[in-house]
């Protein structure tokens, strides 16, 4: 059954106008009065719909029961991370938000390629909030992880609130393996994982990170891309200890 987004607060026995981007997927998909469908504001759960109206560019629906259903990940995982080039942040939030990231911060480090600041800096972050969308329409998510303005690593690390463990992905003598730092970690813990671009991040970056609490984790001896890597972390800190 189609699954949309829709940033209005809903509730049980109203009938209203979907937003124009969920209208617009409903008029694609060729839907009809009576068709049903599954709608979500974020707050929680979902409700079950019914397309009641279709005009040239509105579609209205009356909104039915709501099923608190719940498909969050057991532990919220905050990804910050250097950005990658090209199309593959897109792809790192799509797949990240499948897996159940529960937030993301887009860094400008000193060996990042992408430079973003002003009016392209807020598109490239409310186009990323929309692939993050999309992805729960897509994989059943009721919760949209939040895609924060993009930030310098240096400033972020200064104003990051802390928030559970934190952990910086590298290599080196002190960094122990992802799998053990996360038997340490109290069961459904929050956890701050910090990510480097294609370059890495440099010395004093890494230094930065460290001073503000953040503890060496090593995924292994492979090096993994940039996009890679935050997966990788993901599902560690997902499975079961």
């Amino acid at each position: 059954m189609p699954r949309f987004f829709c940033a209005t607060p809903l509730a049980s026995d109203i009938t209203l106008a979907l937003p124009a981007g969920a209208a617009r997927h409903v008029q694609v998909l060729r839907m009809q009065p009576g068709q049903a469908l599954t709608l979500f504001d974020g707050r929680g759960g979902e409700y079950a719909a019914t397309v009641e109206g279709m005009g040239r560019s509105e579609v209205t629906v009356r909104v039915g029961s709501h099923d608190a259903v719940e498909r969050e990940a057991p532990r919220a995982v905050h990804l910050a991370v250097g950005m990658p080039a090209n199309e593959r942040m897109d792809w790192l939030i799509e797949k990240a938000t499948e897996l159940g990231a529960a937030s993301f911060q887009p860094l400008m480090t000193a060996h990042g390629v992408l430079r973003l600041s002003g009016e392209r800096a807020e598109k490239k972050v409310a186009h990323w909030q929309a692939v993050a969308t999309a992805a729960c329409e897509q994989c059943g998510r009721n919760r949209v992880p939040t895609v924060h303005p993009v930030a310098g690593i240096v400033a972020w690390l200064v104003q990051a609130a802390a928030e559970g463990p934190r952990i910086l992905l590298g290599f080196g003598a002190h960094a122990h393996p992802l799998s053990a730092r996360a038997q340490g970690m109290p069961d459904g813990a929050a956890v701050t994982v910090l990510s480097g671009p294609e370059g890495g991040l440099d010395t004093s970056e890494e230094d930065a990170a460290l001073a503000r609490g953040f503890v060496l984790a090593s995924l292994g001896p492979r090096v993994l891309r940039a996009e890679t890597a935050p997966l990788a972390a993901l599902m560690a800190l997902m499975a079961p200890t």
